[in-house]
């Protein structure tokens, strides 16, 4: 008893704040003068999908066994753990909710486990044994493995305290790093054709190294999918029996990861107008003006931004360059006059006129003065506005930041071909996976394409679309083959598509 008291952590929920918690308090009080507990954790109330407390006699919430057969034990786990109840809040229990933590988070890191197993499988003759390994120099795999880092120190003070929530978010929140970012960036270092390369040989190592210390992490957020992965990635006997990740095994690098997830914030908002505008990614747009307060910590990764967005050109400017002014970007300062007033007395005016006039400035560590009056934290506000020319070939889009991305979505002939060309890729990469073709395979491919612009596009772009699909043969057939793949591209028109294995 003396060993195991006071205990190290109770739970209960937060009706038992009265019964439970505080009889314990009271009876250790009375008993040994000293708490009865250290640290607890009072969670919210379960509703079914009527608003009601959950109740087994009113039968209001999802059969568990059926939820466990469709979506697995994991999902419905993730979904009471990753939730607000957790932090005294109530929590509607519904199927729709289980099935949103299974493709936010299990089905993108069984995905990338997917990926990795089978392109390291099919990397060379006998595949490649990736091992631990943090010294890559390429910037995506840096970045990532300091972003493992950052997890790791976050994740482990989270669980320190019992923020269960805030740990899953986190976890949650690296995967759409992973996945949606180093995985996206990286997918062609993967797939060498030519022989497995150095730069093919980190990103496997970084990857490995990243999955198996995401897996230690997650394994008391996610048991069973965890086991899984981690075993098939190391072969040993169990995640649960290993060593808690220490951020030592990481490096850091704080500037890169800030910087880097700033351009992940310009390529989002970017890819945002793209959806909007209704202009699919697979067709290049000419460029993208970045207007952000720190362009050159950018600069880096210009070519990362432009081929995540598809964009030929990206340009970078400062808040306060002149060069604003040629995309139709100002910012305009705003005095408060109640905040200010009782420090300025009557100046308060010439400063507001100032501001209107445009008689103001902002010096490298923020300081603004107006019509040569220093200005106070709480006395303005400044904000980014984009002028409305009109163009038609023009989207704008702010950043957290106060910046301002501009997309110029005039695309010609040329790049609207160059898009045509990649929807074909996509189709026959698709024709290739229903034909069951290893990743490997060479083919033979014949194209039957009923458009001008399409017909245009296979003939400027055919040695793109061979080498993207393996294809060591590329025929353009006059009618469409009896046995091919019909299927639309961006412009409307069809193409019949047949797949050999070379």
């Amino acid at each position: 008893f003396e060993h195991h008291y006071p205990g190290d952590f109770i739970v209960e929920y937060i009706g038992q704040t009265r019964g439970w918690f505080y009889t314990l308090h009271v009876l250790a009080t009375a008993l040994f003068d000293r708490p009865s507990f250290s640290a607890c954790v009072s969670h919210g109330i379960l509703l079914g999908d009527d608003g009601r407390k959950m109740s087994k006699s009113l039968s209001n919430y999802p059969d568990v066994r059926e939820v466990f057969d469709r979506d697995g034990a994991d999902a419905m786990r993730w979904f009471l753990m990753s939730s607000p109840v957790l932090r005294g809040g109530n929590l509607v229990v519904t199927e729709q909710g289980i099935r949103d933590g299974v493709r936010q988070v299990l089905i993108p890191l069984w995905n990338v486990w997917y990926f990795f197993s089978l392109y390291a499988n099919t990397s060379g003759e006998n595949g490649y044994e990736a091992t631990r390994r943090t010294t890559s120099t390429d910037v995506l795999d840096r970045y990532v493995l300091a972003k493992a880092h950052d997890l790791v120190v976050t994740t482990t003070a989270q669980l320190d305290v019992y923020d269960i929530a805030g740990a899953s978010a986190g976890v949650r929140d690296f995967l759409d790093a992973l996945t949606n970012w180093y995985v996206r960036r990286s997918r062609e270092r993967f797939w060498a054709t030519e022989g497995l390369t150095d730069d093919a040989r980190d990103a496997f190592d970084t990857l490995f190294t990243v999955l198996e210390v995401l897996c230690r992490l997650a394994a008391p957020l996610l048991p069973l999918v965890t086991e899984e992965i981690w075993r098939g990635l190391t072969a040993g006997r169990s995640v649960h029996l290993t060593d808690w990740p220490v951020p030592g095994e990481l490096p850091a690098d704080d500037d890169l990861v800030a910087a880097m997830d700033a351009a992940r914030e310009v390529a989002s908002v970017t890819l945002g107008l793209r959806k909007a505008g209704g202009l699919r990614v697979r067709m290049p747009l000419p460029a993208l003006t970045v207007v952000t307060q720190d362009p050159q910590a950018l600069r880096p990764f210009v070519s990362v931004v432009s081929d995540e967005v598809n964009v030929k050109e990206v340009r970078l400017i400062g808040l306060d360059d002149a060069a604003v002014h040629d995309v139709g970007v100002s910012r305009q300062l705003t005095v408060n006059a109640r905040a200010a007033g009782p420090r300025l007395g009557k100046g308060v005016q010439d400063v507001i006129r100032a501001s209107k006039s445009g008689d103001w400035q902002a010096d490298a560590d923020g300081v603004v003065v107006c019509g040569g009056v220093k200005l106070e934290d709480g006395e303005y506000t400044v904000t980014t506005v984009v002028a409305d020319s009109g163009a038609r070939h023009r989207s704008v889009a702010t950043l957290a930041g106060g910046g301002f991305v501009v997309l110029d979505t005039d695309a010609g002939p040329e790049l609207v071909a160059e898009g045509l060309a990649r929807d074909l890729v996509r189709i026959v990469q698709q024709v290739r996976r229903d034909a069951g073709l290893a990743v490997g395979d060479r083919i033979r491919l014949t194209l039957h394409v009923d458009g001008d612009q399409a017909r245009a596009a296979v003939e400027r772009f055919g040695d793109l679309i061979g080498g993207e699909t393996l294809a060591v043969d590329l025929a353009v057939a006059e009618q469409p083959p009896a046995a091919g793949t019909v299927a639309a591209l961006g412009d409307g028109s069809a193409v019949t598509v047949v797949v050999e294995k070379a």
